[in-house]
């Protein structure tokens, strides 16, 4: 025993120092200080001076500059050199476009929860909360979803005007240009506020103010072109479309094989030098009504008019729908959601070099500013729109749960439907914390590039589950379209999100993760960068100040992980209350191990990894749920730590928990490199997995939030359109809730008069007239009960139409002698 006692001193000294993440010299000092002290307690003296021999034999190299860079640097910088995989244009700048923000944290292992819990509430200016509650509140009320889907096709003409006189399209242009200059977090809240009453109105006024060429301009226009379109387009009398993916380009943008030929041409009667375009693009939003085209191209110089260089590489352009050459095709029908989308084409189109977005400074730079602007645009349109339909989808489903009975019970009290319920309530309140901590990065002065595809993703993916299980709810009353119908068209829709703005699955397997672990990580860019330097002293001398604080911190994040692990991470210290330190605690844990796998899987497969898109997808999604946790408990500490909402905060934490466990097992049971796979799983699951879903109970507490009254239920609310207008079903749903409640005790009292009655259950009048015969119920009862009979048939009528109604024009074409006859008289 005496012969181990140094060498397990040294040990217990190097976990304890890594997990507290202390300096190399400090180590050295404690590790030589604890083999003197087990020393003098009796230990063997020879294996103390072993101990104490190895302890120099690692610390001295290292501490020593010279020496460290000549035995280590060096060798390290030649085989990154050799082992860094090309990559091509687009992954280039993907990973160099964007700011680090908190997720930058969450790569590290130690997220400092101190600084996610100081950025500062999100806050509405006066001006933008009276834009909510005038003109969108005015226009959520004129918007019909029905006939703007089934009958028109279109929104009607008085909607156009009024988004347009209302400067709905200039939510982002500054002010000093005619638009409103909202914040990032106003725009978001307007989408999430119309996406509750019309997924194609918030299609239509959130793609001017996302990617196109009003934040195009913004950031990148020349002097003239801001002067000339960003007040057109404020005002609407320019409407914009952009143009970017064509049948042979997606998601892989810069293959695009659309272009432009440098050259001389005809512009307003004058010959100037140009560009002529040649394109072929398609699923163009807007572009049936556009006025102004935002273009992608690849531009070429054959002629070397504007300098030495023939490939000038991906360029921006922005044509005049009525440009000679210009072929707008006919529209697309994206799952009979209406919003105007379609194709563009063109051959030898000129423009001159004035139409080039931000002029001829910004030729060959259109990739890296169109990444830069998704980058802020994808925050918010997609993930507004999914959150904003789960939350109002929420609140209704709720109050519908609660309205419609069968077997004499509220729906909403089967377990079967109380888990639907609840993980409707849990993850609506979950993504909408997501959109709004992605609004609010841009608001700091952020280019989200990676929580906004976290929160493009899983606002549109958990958008799509939220809306399976509102369908099933509510069966019959989904399915059948019609006016009375508050569900059908968003589910519809739901696939369309998933598929824009980058592709969920490439989004999930390659983006989030691919472009997280080498931008957000504390480190790897700054290796990367160091190999590529051509200086050899120079790129050691780079890589050097990172390298072994890497390796330090690879070793830290080990020792977090299986402690963390071990202890079920109840003894980290972390901020929060007493009720939130848990979640906390259990993310710093989820954080370890995400940087712990992030290091082993780039450190052992190195280029391999990015053609592992399994493993990246799951590892992008222990990021993506570390991110949404954190948002969770940043909205819940913002908003005063409502007691309320603890159980839809709990079943977001407990959920995310899940799947943090299921997608880390799944990493490492799949592992390529076995072994390795093993060893990895005793530091993270050092008890095994433990983590499970939210139970029972859990569910229940959440389903009776969405099914009554209560501040919850009411935050949930907040910020969607349930006004019980004409055209809004499902605000008129949910503002029969508290009055159905109140009649409850009335209608138990009435069934148990009428149980053994032996009038059948549709003579309903008689059954009144009857149970107020025997004196079960009074007259002022009997009122009562008919307004919930009126309630309860309002919640689950569905509508039926005429053929003729459901025929397309295009029916009466072909067979013109079956169409409707009008009765002129009449």
């Amino acid at each position: 025993m005496s012969i181990i006692l140094p060498f397990l001193a040294v040990l217990l000294v190097t976990g304890f120092a890594a997990y507290h993440r202390l300096r190399l010299a400090v180590w050295a000092a404690i590790s030589i200080c604890a083999v003197v002290v087990v020393d003098l307690l009796g230990a063997s003296t020879a294996a103390s001076i072993v101990a104490a021999v190895i302890v120099a034999i690692i610390a001295l190299p290292l501490l020593v500059p010279g020496v460290r860079k000549a035995l280590f640097t060096a060798p390290a910088l030649g085989f990154l050199r050799k082992a860094l995989p090309p990559l091509s244009q687009t992954e280039k700048i993907a990973l160099e476009t964007g700011s680090v923000g908190f997720e930058g944290d969450l790569f590290d292992g130690k997220p400092d929860w101190n600084k996610l819990l100081a950025y500062p509430k999100p806050q509405l200016s006066a001006e933008e909360e009276a834009f909510l509650d005038g003109p969108v509140e005015e226009l959520c009320k004129m918007v019909n979803d029905f006939e703007i889907t089934h009958v028109y096709a279109d929104l009607p003409p008085e909607l156009w005007d009024f988004i347009k006189k209302n400067k709905f399209f200039g939510m982002i242009i500054p002010k000093e240009y005619g638009g409103l200059g909202f914040s990032a977090l106003a725009h978001h809240k307007v989408i999430q506020k119309i996406s509750a009453i019309s997924s194609v109105v918030s299609s239509t006024v959130g793609v001017p103010n996302s990617l196109g060429p009003g934040e195009l301009l913004n950031h990148y226009g020349t002097k003239e072109q801001k002067d000339y379109y960003l007040p057109r387009l404020a005002r609407g009398e320019e409407v914009p479309c952009f143009a970017l993916t064509g049948p042979f380009a997606g998601s892989d943008a810069t293959s695009i094989p659309d272009y432009g030929i440098v050259c001389k041409g005809e512009w307003n009667g004058a010959q100037v030098l140009g560009v002529k375009l040649t394109f072929d693009k398609r699923y163009i939003t807007l572009a049936p009504i556009a006025t102004i085209i935002g273009m992608a191209f690849r531009m070429y110089d054959p002629d070397k008019l504007l300098g030495e260089t023939e490939d000038l590489g991906i360029t921006l352009g922005l044509l005049p729908h009525d440009t000679a050459g210009v072929q707008v095709g006919r529209r697309h029908f994206p799952l009979n959601s209406t919003f105007q989308n379609g194709p563009v084409k063109g051959k030898d189109v000129f423009i001159p070099l004035s139409q080039l977005i931000g002029g001829a400074d910004y030729i060959g730079k259109g990739w890296n500013m169109l990444n830069e602007c998704l980058a802020v645009g994808r925050s918010i349109t997609l993930p507004s729109t999914g959150s904003g339909g789960a939350k109002a989808g929420a609140v209704v489903v709720g109050a519908y749960a609660r309205i419609r009975k069968q077997f004499g019970l509220s729906v909403g009290r089967f377990e079967g439907v109380e888990e639907a319920l609840a993980r409707i309530g849990g993850r609506a309140y979950a993504i909408s914390a997501l959109s709004q901590a992605t609004a609010a990065a841009v608001d700091r002065g952020d280019v989200p590039s990676v929580p906004s595809a976290i929160a493009k993703y899983h606002c549109t993916q958990i958008g799509r589950e939220v809306g399976k299980d509102i369908m099933d709810v509510i069966g019959g009353k989904g399915i059948i379209l019609g006016p009375r119908n508050f569900a059908g068209r968003a589910s519809q829709a739901a696939p369309i999100a998933i598929t824009v703005e980058g592709a969920n699955i490439m989004t999930r397997s390659l983006l989030i993760f691919g472009q997280g672990s080498i931008l957000c990580h504390p480190y790897i860019m700054k290796e990367m960068k160091a190999a590529q330097d051509p200086n050899a002293k120079a790129g050691v001398d780079a890589l050097d100040n990172v390298l072994f604080k890497h390796v330090g911190s690879g070793i830290s994040n080990a020792v977090r992980a299986w402690w963390l692990g071990l202890t079920g991470a109840r003894f980290n210290s972390t901020p929060g209350d007493a009720y939130t330190k848990q979640f906390f605690r259990r993310l710093d844990r989820y954080s370890a191990c995400l940087a712990l796998m992030t290091d082993v899987s780039l450190g052992s497969l190195g280029g391999k990894l990015k053609f592992k898109e399994s493993l990246s997808g799951r590892l992008g999604d222990v990021l993506s749920h570390l991110y949404m946790s954190s948002s969770v408990l940043k909205r819940y500490h913002d908003d005063g730590a409502p007691e309320a909402e603890k159980p839809l905060l709990a079943w977001a934490m407990y959920n995310s928990k899940h799947e943090i466990e299921l997608a880390l097992s799944g990493a490492l049971r799949n592992f390529p490199i076995r072994p390795l796979g093993w060893l990895l799983w005793l530091l993270v699951f050092p008890l095994g997995r433990r983590a499970t879903p939210p139970g029972d109970r859990l569910n229940h507490r959440v389903a009776a939030l969405l099914m009554s009254p209560n501040p919850a239920r009411d935050a949930l609310a907040k910020g969607v359109f349930l006004t019980p207008s004409e055209h809004n079903p499902g605000g008129r749903i949910a503002s029969y809730l508290e009055k159905a409640i109140a009649i409850e005790p009335v209608e138990r009292k009435f069934m148990k008069a009428i149980k053994n009655s032996p009038i059948p259950p549709l003579m309903f009048d008689r059954q009144l007239d009857y149970a107020v015969s025997i004196n079960a119920i009074t007259l002022e009862e009997r009122k009562q009960l008919e307004e919930l009979r009126a309630i309860t048939l309002e919640v689950i009528t569905v509508d039926d139409f005429d053929t003729h109604e459901l025929r397309s024009a295009g029916y009466y074409d072909k067979f013109p002698q079956q169409a409707p006859r009008v009765d002129v008289a009449a």
